[in-house]
């Protein structure tokens, strides 16, 4: 864990193997935490409210709190790395939508109703339902997606507001992974398009492996999901379509869902490309995309400079430079694929 410190919620993440098992809450997933994995131990009362005398962080996170390991841990150790200890330094407040997109309104307003010193919306759809209520609270976004179409800052450069925060959302990276497709299945002529529609980041990234598709001549089959009960529906029906690979969009539902898009991809038999890393680590086929945990980890510096006395409005924007391929070969091998040693050789991390 690399001396990571055993705050409260530190601590638990440690003891839990920080994501070999499942976590455990003290109180509803739509009451007020300070933790995750068992806290039975600690009053739950005692995390009903900020403390007068150390700063509080609220977290809003479209996903499930057990998809959210990696990612508070990141950000956790980014703090301690900063020199701030959980409960001592400062608190954490949480909600989690666990994929309803409608859920989140009501969770914002809990947090906002807190006063918290920074909110961290884990990505632009948390961000747009926070802003909509407060304009004063200091918001920073781990996973920017489209952010000045959002009207959530100015500029990169200058946000002007009370959002700033980092984009892993690249354009033209859609694209590339409609090509990475097509590599994994030669001659693929059909594509399906696992489409999260109540995802603002969506819409971008849809747009650009449609265009893509035009112009290599390719089919995308689209398919649209609202919640993550209509995933298994949406499988069915991308497989009844015949799409030689499936494309999964990268969004706050679909990463909550990840093992339950590797298994479905699988019973399926749909070979799938996403985003994000964590899908591969879970088994799914391959992934091209930035290192959204490193996202989170590098959000700890934004609430610092905000906790010290700087604007969101002043703090620039930043993008990742760092793109990473990563394939699951006990994945593709069960599929019955034969990753070409070319693209093996291209992969930053193997899976076997």
């Amino acid at each position: 864990m690399h001396n990571f410190v055993r705050s409260r919620i530190g601590a638990i993440l440690e003891d839990s193997g920080l994501g070999r098992g499942t976590m455990k809450i003290c109180i509803e997933r739509r009451a007020f935490i300070s933790g995750v994995v068992g806290v039975a131990a600690y009053p739950c009362a005692l995390f009903a409210q900020a403390s007068g005398r150390r700063p509080l962080v609220a977290w809003l996170a479209g996903i499930a709190q057990p998809a959210t390991v990696p990612y508070v841990r990141a950000f956790l150790e980014g703090m301690r790395e900063l020199g701030y200890t959980e409960q001592r330094s400062f608190e954490m407040a949480y909600r989690f939508a666990d994929g309803y997109a409608d859920r989140l309104p009501r969770l914002a307003a809990e947090l906002v109703d807190l006063n918290p010193n920074v909110i961290l919306a884990a990505a632009s759809a948390q961000a747009v339902v926070v802003k909509k209520i407060t304009d004063k609270i200091p918001i920073v976004v781990p996973a920017f997606g489209d952010p000045i179409a959002l009207g959530l800052i100015a500029s990169e450069a200058r946000p002007g507001g009370n959002v700033t925060g980092i984009t892993p959302y690249v354009k033209g990276l859609p694209g590339k992974q409609l090509e990475l497709a097509r590599e994994i299945i030669p001659g693929a002529s059909t594509i399906g398009l696992l489409d999260d529609v109540t995802d603002v980041k969506g819409v971008p990234q849809r747009q650009e492996i449609e265009a893509a598709g035009r112009e290599l001549g390719v089919k995308v089959a689209h398919v649209e999901v609202r919640t993550p009960g209509e995933i298994g529906s949406a499988f069915k029906t991308l497989a009844s379509e015949q799409v030689n690979v499936v494309i999964v969009l990268q969004t706050n539902m679909f990463l909550g869902e990840r093992k339950q898009i590797a298994i479905l991809a699988a019973e399926n038999r749909l070979p799938a490309v996403y985003g994000c890393g964590q899908h591969v680590e879970v088994g799914g086929l391959v992934s091209y995309g930035v290192d959204l945990v490193a996202c989170f980890h590098r959000a700890a510096v934004y609430v610092d400079r905000i906790l010290k006395g700087a604007k969101p409005g002043d703090l620039p924007v930043e993008f990742p430079t760092k793109l990473e391929l990563i394939i699951n070969l006990k994945t593709a091998k069960s599929l019955g694929l034969n990753v070409s040693p070319m693209l093996l050789s291209r992969a930053d991390k193997v899976i076997e």
